[in-house]
């Protein structure tokens, strides 16, 4: 039951965090020495979606309401592109035999390659005036984002989506949006794509073991108290402390590998 929760708190604290939720359920892990069942894992990743998509219920809601209004179509139609293409992009990536790494080598270089491009994303914006506005480079952009996480774990889903909308001058709380209302459609179609899976493994009665259901109770709570508080930090500060938290963390991962600690 511990791994059950602690399971839950990384996934859920980090999914929408540009951190990488899946570098780090790979490092815990790791540490517990204990690799979890593909029905668990489907469940945790549910959970930070249902946090996503109550948070930003009165937003959709308006949007959806107002299909009509020029601007409300503009925007749909627009998340549902960037979700198209990481969708195609996806489903070539799975086709091609791609699989997360093992080890956590790749999570390390990946967290501190994506520290690098924070740093360099923040300065160009430093010197440039962010607008709110969003052009039909941004789903295309937010897609490659996506698509750059799926195939380099560690790289942070939500991170590259959020810096690829910058590198074109969006605003972070307009980037932070639009990359988390992608990431709604793409998490569900791929815990969906999953479930499938595991039904056809006759595997889905595992998701009403205690120890799922408690992971996926924690990662729903600890996902809406980070989406809450990454809306709040976006209106002023920048994404810089999160730079030095992923260097931090890829340095240290790297000296438990040099020693033995991990693999």
């Amino acid at each position: 039951m511990f791994q059950a929760i602690i399971n839950g708190i990384v996934e859920g604290l980090t999914e929408f965090l540009p951190v990488s939720s899946t570098g780090h359920l790979l490092i815990a892990q790791a540490l517990m020495k204990a690799e979890q069942s593909q029905v668990f894992n489907i469940a945790i990743q549910m959970g930070p979606i249902l946090a996503c998509v109550w948070v930003y219920r009165k937003y959709l809601w308006d949007l959806f309401s107002r299909w009509q209004n020029k601007d409300a179509q503009d925007e749909i139609l627009k998340i549902a592109v960037s979700f198209g293409i990481t969708g195609v992009c996806g489903l070539t990536a799975k086709k091609l035999g791609w699989e997360l790494p093992s080890t956590v080598i790749p999570v390390a270089w990946a967290a501190i390659v994506g520290a690098v491009v924070i740093f360099w994303v923040e300065r160009q914006s430093a010197h440039r005036t962010l607008t709110d506005k969003t052009t039909w480079a941004l789903p295309v952009a937010v897609a490659a984002g996506q698509v750059l996480a799926m195939v380099f774990p560690g790289t942070s889903r939500s991170g590259a989506a959020i810096m690829a909308a910058m590198m074109l001058g969006v605003s972070r709380p307009v980037a932070v949006r639009f990359s988390f209302l992608v990431g709604i459609p793409t998490l569900l179609a791929a815990g969906g794509k999953e479930l499938f899976d595991a039904y056809r493994a006759e595997q889905l009665a595992q998701m009403w073991n205690l120890e799922v259901l408690v992971a996926f109770v924690v990662a729903t709570v600890t996902a809406w108290a980070s989406v809450v508080w990454l809306l709040k930090w976006v209106q002023s500060k920048d994404f810089k402390p999160f730079a030095w938290y992923r260097i931090a963390l890829g340095v240290a991962l790297l000296v438990l590998v040099k020693v033995g600690y991990l693999q």
